[in-house]
């Protein structure tokens, strides 16, 4: 639209992350202000990850901080008017926080890195509340699956987690890799590995050379879906903030 315009407004839209509070979209309270059951509820979020569900359309990112939250957006017909918010706080009764990257399955199903050490999922089709006064972050803990990444716990800690500190976390929705469908991979960046959950076990990929690789994202490709592994396969980008830390000295750059 700015091609064809020249308008550098008309292209762009924006709208505050409004909680629907009340069964509407209309006149709201804003952050520090108590809910209101007569209005909606404007909330400060920021997303880090972003994904569009394939069920519904619907705009879903992680918020950042401690717990941290999944956030999701419904654009609705006029997004800038009409668009409503729903935030699910990561479990922390369940030692789960700390959100990072995330990614989302054919299902809907949300599956994000957690600094706690674990892999969550959240489904929110297990939800007994979506909405209203009481729909403002802890309103659905029964969405919550965490599965704790390989690797050794803090030595102090009791509660379950890992050391492993992943990334970001990327769903293979069409079996690029082989290992089926809607299989989320996570970036395993203390394993110098990327950990597929398969069938509630985790697979480590790990990446023997250069030693010290440090998985920032990644996507998959079909080139020849009759050539068997030789004709699919998972691309990584791997950036250390300290490349000349890993194997090859300061010389090394990041890469894919």
């Amino acid at each position: 639209m700015f091609e064809q315009t020249g308008d550098e407004e008309k292209p762009q839209g924006w709208t505050p992350f409004i909680l629907d509070t009340n069964g509407k979209r209309d006149e709201w309270v804003e952050p520090k202000e108590p809910v209101d059951p007569t209005k909606d509820k404007r909330v400060v979020v920021g997303l880090y990850g972003v994904a569009v569900s394939p069920v519904d359309g619907s705009v879903w990112g992680t918020s950042l901080g401690f717990p941290g939250y999944v956030v999701r957006v419904n654009p609705g017909p006029n997004p800038s008017e009409t668009a409503l918010s729903e935030i699910y706080e990561a479990p922390v009764e369940m030692n789960g926080y700390g959100v990072r990257g995330m990614d989302i399955d054919r299902n809907g199903v949300v599956w994000v890195s957690l600094a706690s050490g674990h892999l969550g999922s959240f489904d929110r089709r297990k939800c007994k509340v979506l909405n209203g006064p009481t729909a403002t972050g802890k309103h659905c803990p029964e969405g919550w699956t965490l599965y704790t990444l390989p690797g050794p716990n803090f030595e102090s800690l009791k509660e379950p987690g890992s050391t492993e500190a992943s990334y970001y976390t990327w769903v293979d929705q069409f079996d690029t890799f082989g290992l089926g469908k809607d299989v989320p991979i996570a970036t395993g960046n203390l394993n110098d590995a990327l950990l597929a959950l398969v069938d509630g076990k985790f697979v480590n990929l790990r990446v023997p050379y250069p030693m010290g690789f440090y998985a920032k994202w990644m996507d998959g490709r079909i080139d020849d879906p009759k050539a068997g592994w030789k004709g699919r396969g998972v691309w990584a980008t791997f950036s250390n903030r300290a490349p000349f830390h890993i194997e090859g000295g300061k010389e090394r750059s990041p890469r894919s």
